[in-house]
């Protein structure tokens, strides 16, 4: 397929908003498009001042709200707005009986050939491509918040949508300087599926009386979250040892059950002697001596630079 170069995002709230935002800024022409055009005009005035305290900030490099404001224009009517762009991302509500309304609209309107995502962060495109004429060029393209400065993507292909569907979105990401992850067709996804359990674990320390919201919080940003931004979970276990998860896996599953038991990923590994960088042999890789040490290297020096930008920070606002 052609590269993509124009886009329509319908919804302009804060979720479309920054999707438009990213992709303008990327050098795209972009339209966005919301419920009628007061709210698509406000929406638009709301990102242009929003893209002007970035740069005043910082946060975006200098001239690049001049880049967004020559980039992204208010559509006047969704079917006007999607009739003639190669892609269109829809972020309205998160309700399939909401979506699957739009979705309808957008495919009436937008050319056959139109690639259509939906940012959707939990309903399967199972649910809603029924809904999408041309169900080949429809797929899930999962935007996080917010989406101006979280270059993570998932991706989710349908039974029907075409490879190359799949591909043009691929490499628009990596133009936009995102990175895409593609996943399977499952409610919740990935991020989703790992973000609920994780919160769900919390709530259960703190009904339990095992710590206080703070101090969950305080843990899990200080110490395995602190890593997160560099490395996934199945690299953090390589460093750690996979033999050595096991074994707390067992303790764990003694005190709580076959809900925290080993799980059989791990115990394969291990019993295949595979147990992470010690011995080369990972999950998430295998490691030969300058790997390992390149990888050490890198480990200390992120940790030590993360250190420094949270001291640079200081502490997230909170009233006390």
């Amino acid at each position: 397929m052609r590269p993509i170069s124009t886009a329509t995002v319908v919804g302009a709230g804060y979720m479309g908003g920054g999707i438009a935002q990213s992709l303008a800024l990327a050098g795209l022409q972009v339209r966005i498009v919301d419920t009628d055009p007061e709210a698509t005009q406000a929406g638009l005035a709301r990102l242009l001042r929003e893209a002007q305290d970035f740069e005043d900030q910082g946060l975006y490099r200098s001239g690049s709200t001049e880049t967004i404001r020559a980039h992204l224009t208010a559509g006047d009517s969704l079917a006007g707005a999607v009739a003639d762009v190669d892609f269109i991302e829809e972020a309205v509500f998160e309700s399939p009986e909401v979506k699957t309304v739009v979705l309808a609209e957008i495919s009436a309107h937008a050319r056959p050939d139109a690639i259509i995502g939906t940012n959707t962060s939990t309903i399967p495109v199972r649910v809603l491509a029924p809904s999408v004429q041309h169900p080949e060029r429809f797929l899930t393209v999962h935007y996080s918040n917010p989406a101006p400065f979280i270059p993570g993507v998932e991706l989710v292909a349908g039974e029907a949508t075409a490879p190359e569907v799949v591909e043009a979105v691929k490499e628009l990401l990596v133009r936009t300087g995102r990175q895409g992850a593609q996943v399977a067709d499952v409610p919740g996804m990935v991020l989703n599926r790992l973000q609920y359990a994780l919160l769900k674990e919390a709530c259960s320390v703190v009904e339990e009386g095992v710590a206080t919201t703070e101090d969950v919080d305080t843990i899990v940003r200080t110490t395995f979250g602190f890593r997160l931004g560099f490395f996934g979970p199945f690299a953090i276990a390589d460093q750690a040892g996979l033999d050595v998860y096991q074994k707390a896996f067992g303790i764990i599953e003694e005190a709580f059950g076959e809900r925290l038991g080993t799980p059989r990923l791990i115990s394969d590994a291990v019993e295949s002697g595979r147990y992470g960088v010690k011995n080369g042999k990972g999950l998430a890789a295998d490691y030969d001596d300058d790997t390992r040490e390149a990888l050490i290297a890198y480990r200390n020096k992120a940790y030590s630079k993360m250190g420094e930008l949270l001291r640079e920070l200081g502490p997230a606002p909170r009233r006390s």
